[in-house]
């Protein structure tokens, strides 16, 4: 049996361990939460290191984008370095190419009508794919990136906007401890109720699953929420809150959506090839191959 680990820094509350298979090689899939802990963390990677066939980084990226340019977050790179072994995927790979056919798939299948919808897009660089998928297709779009990493009161209504600020603030934000970008360990499981104004005036609501938690209004009635790695309890808490639709881009085992970084980590184990030698295209085959399609709830 081939074993993925992805070592997280969110919550260990959100921990989970399936079973899945896939061209008939049975995986043990598994997601480890170390609560923001870094020095946990590094312990992790350490004891785990040559005893897996492929981690998935998890809670965080190592990478963001401006268009086809690429920032490494330093805390994170360092982080990983200890890994000597087991070969180590963020979800980047996917996300340049599985989230932006996600869009593509929804539309031409009628499943939802962009060009109808408006869209707020939470964080457009940790999901450039998904991002300018929506930008090229929605009837409008607010892209939340300063308010929802950087808390600052900006939306950002064009593409151009995005791609400009981008290659302005990434190269230092590329610096910055992954704390003050990110709800890690026990702040995601909280939920603070704020840019309601955005939240409302939107029809599709899309990007990384905590930062879209972490401001949700009590009220979402009637909305979709793209995104994916949502448990069996984020389900019943966008229920309450009358979430028309829910829609992950990864499948669900046993009830959870698991990220892009565990699904990237499994490409890699059945592709036997390090990651840097493996093309965004390269895992979008297999993905087809595995006959991959969006995973659509409608919950109320």
């Amino acid at each position: 049996m081939k074993r993925v680990v992805s070592i997280s820094l969110g919550s260990s509350k959100r921990d989970k361990k399936v079973v899945a298979n896939f061209f008939g090689t049975e995986f043990e899939i598994e997601r480890v939460g170390t609560d923001g802990d870094m020095q946990k963390y590094r312990e992790k990677i350490a004891e785990l290191d040559g005893k897996v066939d492929a981690f998935g980084v998890g809670g965080t990226d190592i990478y963001v984008y401006a268009g086809s340019k690429r920032y490494a977050l330093r805390e994170i790179v360092e982080l990983w370095s200890i890994a000597k072994k087991t070969p180590y995927v963020d979800g980047s790979g996917l996300k340049h190419t599985l989230e932006r056919e996600t869009v593509a798939y929804l539309q031409d299948n009628s499943i939802v009508d962009f060009k109808s919808k408006n869209v707020l897009m939470v964080c457009a660089v940790d999901r450039f794919g998904m991002a300018e998928a929506l930008a090229s297709r929605a009837k409008s779009i607010v892209f939340g990136d300063m308010m929802f990493s950087l808390n600052i009161g900006m939306p950002i209504r064009k593409w151009s906007t995005v791609t400009s600020l981008a290659r302005i603030i990434l190269p230092i934000i590329q610096f910055v401890p992954f704390k003050y970008l990110y709800p890690t360990g026990e702040k995601q499981e909280a939920v603070t109720p704020k840019w309601g104004e955005y939240y409302g005036a939107a029809d599709v609501i899309a990007g990384d699953f905590h930062l879209i938690r972490r401001y949700m209004p009590e009220d979402l009635k009637g909305k979709t929420i793209l995104t994916n790695t949502t448990t069996d309890a984020d389900v019943e808490q966008l229920k309450k809150r009358g979430v028309k639709q829910l829609i992950t881009t990864t499948p669900v085992f046993e009830g959870r959506s698991f990220g892009t970084n565990v699904m990237e980590a499994v490409l890699v184990t059945l592709m036997e090839r390090p990651p840097d030698q493996i093309s965004p295209q390269d895992y979008l085959a297999k993905l087809k191959e595995l006959g991959w399609k969006p995973q659509v709830q409608d919950l109320n």
